[in-house]
């Protein structure tokens, strides 16, 4: 077992890593900015190192200052956690290199998985429902056109490197195409580098259902069953929950079964997702793969009875894990408390918080690093907590999310609780008939406290 395991991000997820190494008996560095030297993942771990200023390029991001926070403090292992660097397959390889342990997969596993068509064709040869598409890169808007008339409108433009929704479109018909397919690239060019495109059968009505695996060295992977995430803003998660309302055991065990066998096609080490798409035939088709724990994982937790957290650990130690998937025993479901103001487009809301009182009692669980008097920095991800509820059926977790809401104080900033309020007395949430474009009908004006 590692002696030592600094903590490549920061906040919430920074401090859910430090609770787990200390029940195992495992010191901890914290690495943290400027603009992070009051956040409580600074404050509990072992020991802390300050990277550089607030801009992530040159703190969360800036590799040979993370691998010197590594040699002072003598850690034997990084875990990344999400975001930041935990899918860059060059930290992973530096790690390596170092003779550091990364904990999760190997810089190949997040090569083969991080760029979508490497994926999809990685999918294909496993025997793994994907969407239909251009099987490629396309090279031009006239090889584009060619191939979207043969799928059949409508179809999706996307960006091979993307992610959170950044160069996406959908192209309701052939007139349309050159306008969104130059968008789409000018998009990905400026977000990632890399303006690659490729085309894929616009899923109607569709659900996005990902099921948690876990693989160990041994070629051993398993499943956790599935979290429901069609609750989402711009292709940003809002709401997760696990079982999904929507799927029968018996289409839980083919998209189990063919998680597992996404994962073993790569032979995967460590937690991560398979991330599908769900018509409203119940055709599931896989849309990529994230090689990382995920903000949702509570949720997993929760129904299962296990720290995902302590698994990804032992996994990356050698420890074998058992040969047997695993199923919800409860329902449980989380709603991401965010600084942004949902009747301004969510719009971000930084600041000090003047007052906080986080939700309690039986089934109610609060991930945060923030406090009265902490001020939530403008530089980074606006989530500063994640308030997850476990009942016996989903509408009794409805009825504890409502209740846990109400008691739920964050002041002197905006936040998304409102939001969350109205959605759980949303009949059709409530009903389970939703797909992701949920969000697109629903009445902000009910928002109002």
């Amino acid at each position: 077992m590692f002696n030592k395991i600094l903590i490549a991000n920061r906040g919430e997820i920074a401090l859910r890593i430090i609770r787990t190494c200390k029940e195992m008996g495992i010191k901890t560095v914290a690495i943290y900015s400027t603009a992070d030297k009051e956040s409580l993942h600074v404050r509990f771990a072992d020991e802390a190192v300050c990277i550089g200023p607030p801009a992530s390029s040159e703190s969360y991001l800036n590799i040979p200052r993370i691998m010197a926070a590594v040699e002072i403090t003598n850690s034997d292992a990084v875990h990344p956690g999400y975001g930041f660097l935990a899918e860059n397959d060059k930290f992973a390889e530096i790690c390596q290199q170092y003779g550091v342990k990364f904990i999760g997969p190997t810089a190949e596993m997040i090569r083969k998985m991080g760029d979508k068509v490497t994926a999809k064709e990685t999918m294909i040869k496993a025997g793994v429902p994907v969407v239909p598409g251009s099987g490629g890169l396309v090279k031009d808007v006239q090889q584009g056109l060619k191939i979207a008339k043969g799928i059949g409108y409508p179809v999706m433009i996307k960006a091979t490197a993307g992610g959170g929704g950044k160069g996406m479109r959908v192209v309701p018909g052939e007139e349309e195409f050159e306008a969104l397919w130059n968008s789409a690239k000018q998009e990905a060019k400026a977000a990632f580098g890399n303006d690659g495109i490729y085309i894929e059968k616009f899923v109607e009505e569709p659900r996005h259902i990902e099921f948690q695996i876990i693989g160990d060295q041994f070629g051993r992977v398993i499943h956790l069953s599935e979290r429901e995430c069609s609750i989402q803003r711009r292709h940003q998660k809002l709401v997760e929950e696990s079982p999904s309302p929507f799927l029968d055991q018996e289409l839980r065990d083919k998209m189990g079964d063919a998680a597992v066998k996404a994962g073993k096609s790569i032979n995967y080490e460590g937690v991560g997702t398979i991330e599908f798409l769900v018509d409203k035939h119940k055709n599931f088709y896989f849309m990529e793969m994230n090689t990382r724990i995920q903000v949702e994982h509570p949720v997993t937790e929760e129904v299962i009875d296990h720290d995902l957290i302590k698994e990804q650990i032992k996994v990356a130690a050698g420890i074998a894990i058992s040969g047997k998937n695993y199923y919800p025993t409860m329902h449980a479901m989380e709603c991401r408390i965010n600084a942004e103001d949902p009747l301004n487009g969510f719009r971000p809301s930084p600041g000090k918080i003047t007052s906080f009182h986080s939700a309690k009692g039986h089934g109610v669980r609060v991930d945060t690093h923030v406090y009265a008097g902490y001020s939530v920095p403008p530089f980074y991800d606006s989530m500063i907590a994640k308030l997850i509820c476990k009942a016996q059926t989903r509408e009794e977790c409805i009825k504890k999310m409502q209740r846990a809401l109400d008691e739920f104080v964050v002041e002197g900033i905006k936040t998304t609780v409102p939001f969350h309020k109205a959605l759980m007395k949303n009949e059709a949430f409530r009903s389970g008939k939703f797909d992701t474009s949920f969000l697109n009908t629903f009445d902000f004006e009910q928002c109002v406290e």
